[in-house]
Parts: C-alpha cells; sequence; structure tokens
C-alpha cells in the first residue's frame, strides 16, 4: 500500500533503548551529542527576536516564489551585498533546500555523490526524491581532504552533482582554494553541478588563507551555495534557509528560473519570518560569538585533557561544532558508547552513525554546556569498559 521510498528502519537501536530506559529512571544522563543551541544555555536577546516579528506586514498573504525581496535583500547583506538578489531563492530549511536542488537537477534514479563521513541525513532526502547517493571519501592524513581518485572511479552516466559540506560535519574541515580549484575542473569536464552545504561557515576556529568559505563568488561551474537561521543565528526553530545560485550566467539563469518553478508549487516559506529575516540576521553576531566561545573552550579542554600519552586523540577540526576522537580500537565503538552509557551515564555518538570507514571514533559536540562537557570528557578517559557491555 505504501510507497517503497519510506522502507526505512524504524526500530529503535542498542543506544536508543539503553538511553530511554535510563531516562525513565531518571537517571541524569552527560549529554555530549547536544547540538540544539536553543537547549545549550546560550543567551539570546529574546526580547529583540520576539520584536522582530511586530511587523504587520506579514499579515497580508503575497505569495513570492523566490521570497519577498525584503527577505532576500537581507541575505544579500548578509553577504556583505557580493551576492545580488536575483542569485537568492528562499526556502523553509536547508533539507528544503536539498529537496528542490534532487528536483532540478535528477530523474527518478540518478545519483548524487556525496562526502563519507558526514552528517547521516543525504540517504533519507535523496531517498524522497527517488534519487541514489553515491558516497565518496575524505581521506585523513593530519587534516582532512577529497580523495579525488576515489572521486572520480564513483561517477557515472547517471551521476548528477557532488555534494560538499563546507566545512564538513562532523570532522569539521574546510575546502581549499587547491581541493575547489581541482573539484570546479572535475565537475565542469563531467557537466556536473556542485552543491555546497554552507551552514558551518560561519564558524572557523582559526584563520587560513587557504579555506574556501562559499562557492557564492564562483563563475566557471554551475552551483549552488546554501545556508540558513539555524546555524547562522542559531534559530532552528525559525524554519528560514536559501540557496545561492552560482556560475556561468546562461546557467544561473535557467536554474534559477527552474527552481522557481519548483518553489511556487510549495510556497512553504512562511511569511513571519521573511519580513522578520532581516532583524535576525542583524542579531547573529552576538549568538555566533557565544557558541565560537563555547566551541573553543570545550574544544581547548578537550586537547588539553588528553595527553601525548594517551591512548586518545582529538582529530584536527578547523570549524563547525563537533570534535572527533579516536580511541584504542580494543572495543567495537558500539560497546565504547554502550559502556560509557551503561557504566558512566555518558551520552556519545559512534562513527559509525556518520558512516567513518574504520573504528574506533566517538562524536562529541562542542556546544554542550562545559560542566556537562568536561566531566563527561573525564569519564571517558577515565576507564576501560567492559567489552562484554552491550
Amino acid at each position: 500500500m505504501f510507497s517503497s521510498r519510506l522502507d526505512w528502519a524504524a526500530v529503535p537501536n542498542k543506544l536508543a533503548r539503553m538511553l530511554e530506559g535510563k531516562r525513565s529512571a531518571g537517571v541524569q544522563i552527560l549529554d555530549l551529542t547536544e547540538s540544539n543551541p536553543t537547549a545549550a544555555g546560550l543567551s539570546y536577546g529574546s526580547d529583540q527576536i520576539v520584536e522582530s516579528f511586530a511587523d504587520a506586514r506579514w499579515l497580508r498573504y503575497e505569495p513570492a516564489p523566490a521570497g519577498i525581496v525584503a527577505a532576500r535583500e537581507a541575505v544579500s547583506q548578509y553577504y556583505s551585498n557580493r551576492v545580488p538578489m536575483g542569485r537568492i531563492l528562499l526556502t523553509a530549511s536547508t533539507s528544503e533546500a536539498y529537496g528542490f536542488l534532487f528536483k532540478l537537477l535528477a530523474d527518478p534514479g540518478d545519483e548524487i555523490l556525496a562526502p563519507r563521513p558526514s552528517y547521516p541525513l543525504f540517504d533519507f532526502l535523496a531517498a524522497l526524491d527517488s534519487v541514489r547517493i553515491v558516497q565518496y571519501p575524505l581521506i585523513y592524513h593530519g587534516r582532512w581532504s577529497i580523495d579525488f581518485e576515489a572521486m572520480a572511479a564513483r561517477v557515472t552516466p547517471r551521476t548528477r552533482a557532488i555534494v560538499i559540506v563546507n566545512p564538513n560535519n562532523p570532522t569539521g574541515s574546510f575546502l581549499k582554494k587547491p581541493e575547489l580549484t581541482q573539484l570546479a575542473a572535475f565537475c565542469k569536464e563531467r557537466d556536473l553541478a556542485i552543491l555546497s552545504d554552507e551552514v558551518f561557515s560561519d564558524y572557523g576556529l582559526e584563520e587560513d588563507p587557504e579555506r574556501v568559505r562559499s562557492l557564492t563568488e564562483r563563475e566557471d561551474v554551475l552551483s549552488f551555495s546554501f545556508s540558513g537561521l539555524s546555524k547562522v543565528a542559531g534559530l532552528p526553530q525559525l524554519k528560514l534557509g536559501w540557496i545561492v545560485v552560482n556560475g556561468p550566467e546562461t546557467l544561473r539563469a535557467q536554474a534559477f528560473e527552474r527552481l522557481e518553478l519548483i518553489a511556487d508549487t510549495y510556497l512553504s516559506v512562511g511569511a513571519p519570518v521573511q519580513w522578520a529575516a532581516a532583524a535576525l540576521l542583524d542579531l547573529r553576531e552576538g549568538i555566533q560569538r557565544e557558541i565560537q566561545q563555547r566551541v573553543r573552550r570545550n574544544l581547548e579542554f578537550l586537547r588539553a585533557t588528553i595527553g601525548a600519552s594517551s591512548p586518545w586523540r582529538v582529530l584536527d577540526v578547523e570549524g563547525g561544532w563537533y570534535a572527533v576522537l579516536e580511541g584504542p580500537r580494543i572495543h567495537t565503538e558500539e560497546n565504547w558508547v554502550l559502556s560509557l552509557l551503561e557504566q558512566d551515564n555518558v551520552l556519545v555518538q559512534p562513527g559509525f552513525f556518520f558512516d567513518f570507514e574504520r573504528e574506533a571514533f566517538l562524536i562529541l559536540s562542542l556546544l554542550t554546556r562545559p560542566d556537562v562537557f568536561e566531566e563527561g570528557v573525564r569519564r571517558i578517559l577515565g576507564r576501560i569498559p567492559d567489552p562484554g557491555i552491550g
């Protein structure tokens, strides 16, 4: 009776079942997976956010497929007016942006290349549009980089686009200028588009002249840069994202016209958040500063706590909200996370949730409240769990 696109296993895994049992029993969990900024103890300008919705113009329905002019101008200003409003199309979220772009570029059964490791969402989004995700590897050699040889081997006649997440989630690695030059040539030669997910691009940890923050000024290959209030302003509950269309002028115009047709079919972006967009984006510096301080503090603690002789190591991280902790391979990742939760009441995510190709990696959110983060890290480093747990 139901579509095969929804044939997803809904059975809770061992970690979810154990977590539910502990929370039901009232056990206090040190949650090192917290990625919701509104639940992380940050100081928002609540009055200013509420006041931004006082504009009564949103009471009148004026459908605009690409988004109202005022909101698109606000996004243009976010890019320091380097991106013309005419290349900006609003969406309800970056997830919807992926859906629009899959519809724009791919027919059912076509393929999109996406990085591995990365956030475990692409397969689900692609399945809803009857598109197949093919993973290309990122390799680690003290820093993360694209394995172009492996990428080339994964391109088929049905490949339509390549996703980059910049910086990657959870590795925190940025695309570098030489990589972008190679990637652009790679895609141009094969008539592929680039989908550049830039939601964390404001959260670089250190300055790096080789870092690529955005593809918005790239003119030689068709590409799409997208982001939104969820990370830019730390407001995931206010559903507003955007797509910036980049590349040769003719292709840009054709792509934008088709995206408008898709957007006009859904008209999913609410008027209130569009009229509030300028004020909300103006508030981003304060919340971004607080998030950056939180992330840097937790990362510094993690690095300082793990000594040179420790069997644990922190992989290089350049930006974003996460740290990747590599542990001794004396246990599986599943046993690590189950043991930490069962014996120490510490919740972390295993690397296999993000499709790491080998063990043993734990993913820690640097957005976690510092007291929780520091105690959780101490417990992780404080003992080796029983390999029979779970």
